[in-house]
């Protein structure tokens, strides 16, 4: 086993056994969240409400030292309301942008029973590894680049 193994291990068991702390009995769903993030992947996590979804996405989040940020998909969810807005400052006679909750390191998106226009721009997300809104872009964020 090379040494980069070995500290890729130990890591994970750490960030594993830090989220066991506050996800009791939760193993199974810690290992794949933390599977899919070593891969950077997404991960669909279906159960009941009140199971500890948010809980588990946000305490991976404070293990890492990441931004977490919550999104409810209700039908009336506009773009806006994810990417951001552009609001107009009358003092400085310009444009100030109001970044969404996409511009996050984790983002949880809550209760996906959404219209067809909001799956339509998560799949878009991401296939394209970017994200914009009004003049402000960035990449998304990946904890593990080469």
């Amino acid at each position: 086993m090379t040494d980069s193994l070995a500290a890729a291990q130990k890591i994970f068991r750490t960030i594993a056994a830090n989220i066991e702390t506050v996800m009791h009995g939760q193993g199974p769903a810690v290992r794949k969240l933390l599977t899919a993030f070593a891969s950077g992947g997404h991960v669909l996590l279906e159960d009941f409400p009140g199971t500890g979804k948010t809980t588990l996405a946000k305490t991976l989040a404070r293990s890492i030292n990441a931004s977490f940020k919550r999104v409810q998909f209700t039908p009336d969810l506009l773009p806006s309301d994810i990417l951001g807005v552009s609001i107009f400052n009358q003092r400085d006679q310009s444009f100030e942008f109001r970044s969404g909750p996409i511009f996050t390191n984790i983002l949880l998106a809550d209760e996906i029973n959404a219209p067809r226009r909001e799956r339509s721009r998560r799949c878009w997300r991401r296939w394209a590894k970017a994200r914009s809104a009004s003049r402000a872009t960035g990449a998304i964020w990946r904890a593990f680049s080469s």
